[in-house]
């Protein structure tokens, strides 16, 4: 009995994300015009937290390319499961002392909080003989709860970070304060994008701003009027999560 259920809930979780993934890509298709872009310069990213992997592989089937995960050991555990077409992130906070599980995991790590952090995934890229892409994490809100750098500080520790022959800066991500008028996460999205195109500009040696990652499920569509190129999608495809972790 219990084994129905599990299929029979995998099965309603498909097709909850067959119905929800037509919607965001014409959404993202639609806001990608606006900012004058085309639908295929963003790419989603869908946030895989606590999602079975037979649910992340329909979805990889069904055409996404890109995904996320928030939390080391979940990634493990999945990681001998998923479809190895799409492109796997870490996109949660990353302690130090779990370094050495995930590069060479993962494509990109996402959330970049520290030159310490960078520093040890650069020094076990190179053990691998690898080089691990990054992108910066910025606290745009200055919230104590939130994980990320200083706007104003970012330049001197982005400067940093590319001495490391075991990294190479891609950009930069950031996630807002809550808001609940769109007005607010209009304003935290155009100080990014102001950012982003400040250190573009620097033309730091071994920093490549090329992904400008923010924007997710309630306010995803705002942040590609802003610039975002990457945006991290998981409720609005998969619905309400309720999986154990």
């Amino acid at each position: 009995m219990t084994e129905k259920l599990l299929i029979d809930d995998i099965a309603e979780r498909c097709k909850i994300f067959d119905e929800n993934y037509a919607e965001v890509t014409e959404r993202i298709a639609i806001a990608a015009k606006k900012s004058g872009r085309r639908a295929e310069d963003i790419h989603l990213l869908a946030a895989t937290k606590t999602i079975p992997v037979e649910v992340i592989n329909h979805a990889i089937k069904s055409g996404v390319t890109l995904i996320g995960e928030n939390r080391v050991q979940e990634l493990l555990s999945k990681l001998d499961y998923y479809d190895k077409s799409a492109t796997r992130h870490l996109i949660g906070h990353l302690q130090t002392n779990k370094v050495r599980q995930i590069v060479g995991k993962v494509s990109m790590i996402e959330s970049v909080d520290s030159v310490k952090l960078a520093t040890e995934i650069s020094r076990r890229s190179e053990e691998l003989g690898i080089v691990t892409d990054i992108l910066v994490e910025i606290n745009i809100g200055g919230e104590e709860s939130k994980s990320g750098i200083k706007p104003d500080e970012a330049e001197k520790i982005i400067t940093e970070i590319s001495s490391l022959s075991g990294v190479k800066v891609e950009g930069l991500m950031t996630i807002p304060p809550i808001c609940e008028k769109i007005e607010e996460n209009l304003r935290y999205f155009d100080q990014m994008r102001n950012l982003f195109v400040d250190i573009s500009a620097k033309k730091i040696d071994n920093v490549n701003m090329s992904y400008l990652s923010m924007g997710m499920s309630d306010d995803y569509e705002a942040a590609i009027l802003c610039g975002a190129n990457i945006v991290r999608v998981g409720t609005r495809l998969f619905g309400r999560r309720n999986y154990p972790v």
